[in-house]
């Protein structure tokens, strides 16, 4: 099976814009027309898209609404959404909007009953994102690091209902240095969760690899690819491309089997 790929948008007040390791001070302005950015992947074979309010990821509340719902409606693209995600009555707003997957971050970690009551409600359509830096968890728009192990809250998460994760290595994101493979591919095992991995792809030799792990049983659903597409190191076209090819490849091998 063929992983999914997410291109992102980060919203900064109302643009698209990258991040180096989660410091709102080392932004980079990318578009000013979000829309355009997102009917770009679109018109490259995307049918998914990652988006974070980096604003209410720090704010702890909704900042860049009107575009996030515009995003929704007009893309054509099926939208998951996290940043500032903090309430049930949110969860249910932007769902009702259209929006596939709401991702929860800081609050898995300040309100765990939260999550769960989401997870009872909504079903698949919660997501956990888990951010680390060495292994241990960071809140607050990765402004401030926790005590507390990844694998520690993804099993958490399981126990409580939660399927899917958003993982991303903070230390990697925005730094074109490769994604953190072997953390990712085990935690996906370890947990047992669909994760999609996040921060640093860089090369879609990257994106083969996590399909490897994932083809060696890693339940790694899909990535989120960010700077790497802004910056021209390889296109949405060409990595959907490779994907593509390589799941078609694990699925024949599957069918032989049978």
């Amino acid at each position: 099976m063929r992983m999914r790929l997410f291109p992102a948008i980060d919203l900064k007040e109302g643009k698209a814009v990258r991040l180096l390791q989660g410091r709102m001070e080392d932004a980079t302005v990318y578009g000013d027309q979000p829309l355009e950015v997102a009917r770009n992947f679109k018109a490259q074979g995307a049918d998914s898209l990652h988006v974070v309010d980096l604003d209410g990821a720090f704010a702890g509340k909704p900042i860049n609404d009107a575009v996030i719902l515009k995003l929704i409606q007009s893309s054509g693209l099926r939208v998951q959404v996290g940043g500032g995600i903090r309430t049930l009555e949110r969860i249910e707003e932007l769902l009702e909007l259209g929006v596939e997957r709401v991702i929860l971050g800081t609050v898995a970690v300040r309100h765990p009953e939260l999550i769960q009551k989401a997870a009872e409600r909504f079903g698949e359509a919660i997501v956990v994102g888990i951010d680390a830096k060495d292994g241990l968890v960071a809140v607050q728009g990765w402004a401030e690091k926790t005590e507390i192990r990844a694998l520690d809250l993804a099993l958490k998460m399981k126990e409580i209902g939660v399927k899917h994760l958003v993982f991303t290595d903070i230390s990697r994101d925005g730094m074109l240095q490769g994604p953190n493979i072997q953390s990712t591919a085990e935690l996906a095992r370890l947990s047992g969760l669909q994760v999609v991995a996040s921060g640093g792809i860089s090369r879609v030799e990257d994106l083969i690899l996590l399909q490897r792990e994932a083809d060696k049983g890693a339940s790694i659903e899909g990535a989120i690819v960010g700077k790497a597409l802004y910056t021209g190191a390889f296109s949405l076209a060409d990595a959907l491309r490779v994907v593509r090819h390589s799941g078609e490849a694990v699925d024949k091998d599957h069918k032989g089997e049978g």
